[in-house]
């Protein structure tokens, strides 16, 4: 059983994991980039699973629920954490059924489920190396024969849509317009079991100043002007995710996620 030092040391950890997302989290606080988001909270994760004080999985679920549902709200907009703490509830159901009874049973669990949490980690953020997009002159190269669209996403959500940076709905409607396939490379941490209507989770907004700096002068007093920071991209504008069609992403969810963790 950990100490009441570890215990400390546990919550200090937390709480500025928290602080992190607080401050923006893949924007502009410490954390920075969805695959440094699914990295960090896996290791916390991680860290819970070693040091909390817990004698079932049960009781180790109810812990990482708990601190998954603090987790994603500090931070609504970011996804990936929410999913990496679904995909570890997922982890122990599995090795709960898998692992013997015994005395030897909790001890078990927590080495194959840190050693999954590592697995799924490391395979996932080399998969997040080839994402790219561009959205320079797209337009006429498409028109001049380009052959593919290649972009990245934000979040993969559950009916084969998109949540990605402002600008790609419309990089998605001018590649159907000149008939372009559109392909999306994405790691699996970014498969989430949201839908486009969850509008709590969904959107978010960021100053205006880049597009309408303060020193534009009398205009200011005359518009609002509102900057979203992503786009909806529905399914029927894309062609392919990681080698898998649009309508198949709710199977891989279904792989991923177990149904009861969908909420946490």
């Amino acid at each position: 059983m950990p100490g009441a030092d570890k215990e400390t040391e546990l919550k200090g950890r937390i709480e500025d994991f928290l602080a992190d997302l607080k401050r923006g989290g893949s924007g502009t606080g410490a954390l920075r980039g969805s695959g440094e988001m699914a990295r960090e909270t896996t290791y916390l994760l991680r860290r819970i699973t070693a040091q909390a004080r817990w004698s079932s999985a049960g009781d180790l679920m109810e812990i990482i629920r708990h601190e998954g549902r603090r987790i994603t709200a500090a931070q609504p907009s970011e996804t990936t954490v929410g999913n990496m703490v679904r995909r570890v509830l997922k982890i122990i159901r599995e090795e709960y059924a898998s692992t013997a009874s015994g005395t030897s049973a909790k001890q078990n669990m927590v080495d194959h489920v840190i050693d999954g949490l590592v697995e799924d980690l490391s395979v996932q953020i080399k998969s997040n190396q080839i994402l790219f997009v561009t959205y320079t002159w797209l337009g006429h190269e498409m028109a001049t024969g380009l052959s593919k669209v290649i972009i990245g996403t934000q979040t993969v959500l559950a009916n084969g849509g998109l949540r990605a940076v402002n600008g790609t709905h419309s990089v998605a409607l001018a590649a159907r317009h000149h008939s372009t396939p559109l392909i999306v490379c994405a790691p699996m941490f970014k498969l989430s079991p949201q839908f486009p209507n969850e509008e709590d989770t969904f959107h978010k907004f960021v100053s205006p100043h880049e597009v309408l700096p303060f020193t534009a002068g009398e205009i200011l007093s005359k518009v609002n002007v509102h900057c979203p920071v992503f786009d909806y991209v529905p399914p029927e504008l894309i062609s392919n995710i990681g080698g898998n069609a649009p309508s198949y992403i709710y199977r891989l969810m279904s792989e991923l996620y177990h149904p009861e963790d969908h909420k946490l």
